[in-house]
């Protein structure tokens, strides 16, 4: 048998029953005198592992601490720190998906939809639910972004820019159908991404483009909005209302979102559905508008702009009775549709640099002066305050004069002796001077009045329209001048604003409520779109007062400025305006009114920017109101 130790004792490797005759039992004492003291540390050396006591202390001691510090740490992670890590943990393993609602369609008052979802289909994932290595990350996306024809730069930075672990960020938007079914059909080698059948908005406005002004548009969360509503269930790229009604009833066309949580498991395949929150649709919004109307009056526009130099334009159709806006139209208009499926910057730059401004709600946040349209206004607060009755005249002999200032009538040499109806129908400005400022022996209303009473009806401030902006137009005052201009308010100011020039601004939807207090018999109206609002109608002068004016407009159509109404199938009342603005531009062009005379179901207001005089604003309400009336 071989000796598997003869290399740890050489001097040995002869057996030991042969022992040289020189080697007696003295050589053994020697040579193991110590072995009892030596026996430990000659063993180890002879196994290669001698190591000293001092040594092994202070291996010891090392254990010790590195223990110490894993213990620690271990119950800092689970005690401190192990809720914290606990919920964490859960989260991740939780993916959150949200299940949108459908947004509400909108109906003008015949049921004709202006505004509705077609079917749109985003691809989405998950931090969660991709790949935890870069690379597999990676190779998966670029595989995504060419099966979509997309730029898989674009992808792999939406997915390094998303920052919260298990909420669903949208890869690609807006895919075609062939794509969408080619993932839906896919979805084992695709098991990171799934298929949201979300809504894309369309709109009546290809057809009609002016409807763009009242019902806006959705388009995509910015982040600004985002930070505000983010905990009101809102995602980075959803689409909320942008202008129009869109915006004005963001919350109950878009409903609520719905919500599933579904268990994930460490290679992000979905596991089970662990709850679920039904989405609730938002609500349908039926408004106001007259489809056809709005579309016909695009119609007479086109037609009779058409080789003028006028492009500009709102008109105003509203019921006198309830204020239920028939029509709204600001000329020239844009589609509403551009914005929803993506404006470039430079279509979106090209509308902004369109010198007709199609993108400005003009009939609503546009501030003009009134020109004449305004005197029935201060007819009625000369008749409220006395100071002038239905039989009451003023001489016309061409203007009054002031020291070196002349206050000229339209037509030469006057109109002659002047009472109420006349001065209205055909727009006696002498009569006006009297009644706002005062001449001689006549004492006018003074600006205070005449400012009041245009408060009165709804001047100055907003109308309380159902839309996100509204211009609230401008009542000059003595206080204002001297503070803005550093000079004191002379006649002459007076007089320029009883006439609707001078610093007076109004809105076209102004100067049409007013004119609904005459065609209802008093009242003030608050205009509104949205069909389920209640109306609210506020009595604001004497039904005999309303009668005396109605009747001057009426006389406008039969024997004044505004004749060629009388063409009209229904009996027609009116006032028409010219307004100056400009040193030397054209005016604009004014006209306002009702019908039927009798039983007023509309009222008309037209403003034709640089129309000139009522040469463009009568025939365009005299198209309206024929095509109304045949209804």
């Amino acid at each position: 048998m071989k000796n598997n130790n003869h290399n740890l004792f050489p001097v040995f490797e002869a057996e030991l029953d042969v022992i040289p005759p020189q080697l007696d039992d003295c050589f053994f004492d020697d040579a193991f005198a110590d072995q009892t003291q030596t026996a430990n540390q000659t063993n180890r050396q002879l196994l290669g592992i001698a190591t000293s006591p001092e040594r092994f202390r202070v291996a010891f001691i090392f254990m010790v601490v590195i223990l110490l510090l894993f213990g620690s740490q271990a119950g800092f992670l689970q005690i401190i720190k192990g809720e914290n890590y606990r919920l964490l943990a859960e989260e991740n393993r939780l993916y959150h998906k949200i299940i949108p609602a459908g947004r509400g369609v909108i109906f003008d008052r015949n049921g004709i939809i202006l505004a509705e979802n077609i079917p749109a289909f985003n691809l989405m994932t998950s931090l969660s639910l991709l790949p935890p290595a870069e690379s597999e990350r990676d190779t998966i996306l670029f595989s995504v972004a060419q099966k979509t024809k997309t730029d898989p730069f674009t992808i792999l930075s939406t997915v390094q820019n998303h920052t919260v672990f298990n909420d669903q960020l949208i890869l690609v938007a807006d895919l075609d159908y062939e794509t969408a079914m080619y993932f839906a059909s896919q979805k084992s080698s695709y098991p990171a991404f799934e298929l949201e059948i979300a809504a894309k908005r369309t709109y009546i406005t290809s057809g009609i483009p002016s409807l763009s002004h009242v019902l806006g548009y959705t388009g995509i969360i910015d982040e600004e909005q985002y930070e505000t509503l983010k905990k009101t269930g809102y995602r980075s790229f959803d689409t909320l209302g942008k202008n129009g009604l869109e915006k004005q009833y963001e919350s109950l066309l878009r409903g609520t979102f719905g919500e599933e949580q579904i268990e994930i498991n460490a290679q992000g395949n979905l596991e089970r559905i662990l709850g679920r929150v039904e989405p609730k649709d938002g609500e349908n919004l039926t408004i106001s508008i007259d489809a056809a109307l709005q579309e016909y009056i695009e119609q007479v526009l086109d037609a009779r702009l058409r080789g003028t130099a006028s492009a500009r334009a709102s008109i105003i159709a509203l019921d006198p009775r309830n204020g239920e806006i028939l029509s709204l139209v600001a000329w020239p208009a844009y589609d509403a549709n551009v914005f929803v499926k993506g404006i470039s910057k430079t279509e979106y730059q090209a509308l902004l640099d369109n010198q007709d401004k199609p993108l400005y709600n003009r009939a609503v946040d546009g501030e003009f002066p009134s020109g004449s349209t305004i005197k029935p206004v201060f007819a009625a607060a000369a008749l409220l305050e006395g100071l002038i009755n239905e039989t009451t005249t003023f001489l016309s002999t061409g203007g009054l004069r002031i020291g070196i200032w002349f206050f000229p009538d339209w037509k030469a040499g006057g109109h002659g002796l002047t009472n109420i109806y006349w001065a209205i129908a055909d727009s006696v400005n002498t009569f006006f001077y009297m009644i706002g400022g005062g001449y001689n022996d006549v004492d006018g209303l003074g600006i205070t009045k005449l400012m009041d009473y245009a408060g009165l009806f709804g001047f100055g401030s907003t109308s309380g329209l159902d839309l996100p902006s509204e211009a609230d137009g401008f009542l000059p005052s003595p206080e204002w001048k001297y503070e803005t201009k550093g000079e004191q308010w002379y006649i002459g100011d007076t007089y320029h604003v009883a006439i609707g020039q001078g610093d007076f601004l109004t809105t076209p939807l102004q100067i049409a409520r007013a004119t609904a207090v005459f065609a209802n018999g008093g009242a003030l109206v608050t205009p509104h779109l949205n069909m389920a609002l209640e109306s609210e109608v506020q009595i604001i002068i004497p039904e005999e007062t309303a009668q005396i004016v109605r009747d001057a407009m009426r006389y406008t159509v039969t024997a004044g400025s505004a004749q060629s109404l009388m063409e009209v199938p229904l009996p027609v009342a009116g006032k028409t305006g010219t307004a100056q603005w400009s040193t030397d531009g054209v005016p604009h062009s004014w006209f306002t009114g009702f019908a039927p005379f009798d039983s007023p179901d509309i009222v008309i207001t037209v403003l034709v920017e640089e129309g000139g005089n009522d040469y463009l604003a009568v025939p365009i309400a005299k198209d309206i109101l024929t095509w109304w009336s045949s209804r």
